[in-house]
């Protein structure tokens, strides 16, 4: 049963084919239907998510796997301040959460996604991972959001109509400022969540021997007008080997860190580290 009904949502997305307005249909299955000359036509799962990836585009992404290892750890909620400084933020721009759309492009799980559903935002979630939107949409669907929706697709070409979009929320994934830059409405707002300068301090001195602090990303907003700046500083102690590993999973460390160094890991059951982080506020005018 699909328990995605948010209307607002529905009017922002177009056909990854023909980009022509789709439209929800709920019988005799789930699907989404856009109004071009040729009807292309895009299913449900039966977890609730729609596949939205331009053909050249489908599959990649996160692993089964992956997002596995970050839903787990996210569950035990070592990241929850950040997840809700980030709704603070939405909330000093948005007074009226119900009439405003938000868009995650590169939701991952939804962990982030679905706490900014269930405070009033209508949103929509894409990743480029299948597996990691079946598992957004699972997790909406556990906590009954109808104001919630998922699809695969790339950040860097979103099923989203021009202009329609109040804001967006990019959370360690790339940032696609042209495109988000096409989606925004004027006046529009983009949130960039990143780790800051000594984000994982404690898990990189666990690994490596010569430790260097995160540098400043190179794919930030350059024609969006920057209003604000906040940073997040805590710190975490993960207990158990196998969740010190899935926070591991999580990072860019995961795909660089030599067989020796990853071994390494294998011998902690507790780790404590420095939680960094920067929410980066960009405006549309």
């Amino acid at each position: 049963m699909l328990t995605f009904k948010d209307k607002r949502l529905e009017d922002i997305l177009t056909c990854p084919i023909c980009r022509s307005k789709m439209t929800v249909m709920r019988e005799p299955s789930a699907t989404l239907c856009c109004g071009g000359a040729r009807r292309h036509s895009y299913d449900f799962s039966s977890a609730g998510y729609v596949n939205l990836s331009a053909p050249i585009q489908s599959g990649g992404g996160d692993s089964k796997q992956a997002v596995r290892a970050r839903s787990d750890f996210l569950d035990l909620g070592y990241y929850k301040p950040i997840c809700d400084r980030l709704c603070d933020v939405l909330n000093e721009y948005f007074s009226a959460p119900a009439e405003k759309t938000v868009l995650d492009a590169g939701c991952g799980e939804g962990y982030y996604t679905t706490a900014i559903a269930a405070n009033g935002f209508s949103t929509v979630g894409f990743d480029i991972s299948k597996f990691a939107a079946e598992a957004a949409a699972k997790r909406a669907k556990r906590v009954q959001l109808s104001n919630a929706l998922f699809g695969v697709a790339s950040v860097f070409e979103l099923p989203v109509a021009e202009e329609s979009v109040d804001c967006i929320v990019n959370v360690f994934a790339p940032c696609a400022e042209k495109e988000y830059t096409r989606v925004l409405k004027n006046g529009g707002i983009l949130i960039v969540v990143c780790a800051g300068v000594d984000h994982l301090l404690g898990l990189k001195q666990a690994i490596y021997e010569n430790i260097h602090r995160n540098e400043a990303r190179a794919d930030m907003p350059e024609e969006l007008c920057k209003i604000a700046s906040h940073r997040l500083t805590y710190d975490i102690k993960v207990n158990g080997t196998q969740n010190i590993k899935n926070l591991f999973a999580m990072t860019p460390y995961y795909w660089k860190t030599s067989p020796d160094d990853v071994k390494k890991l294998d011998s902690l059951d507790t780790l404590t580290t420095k939680i960094d982080i920067n929410f980066e506020v960009f405006q549309k005018r």
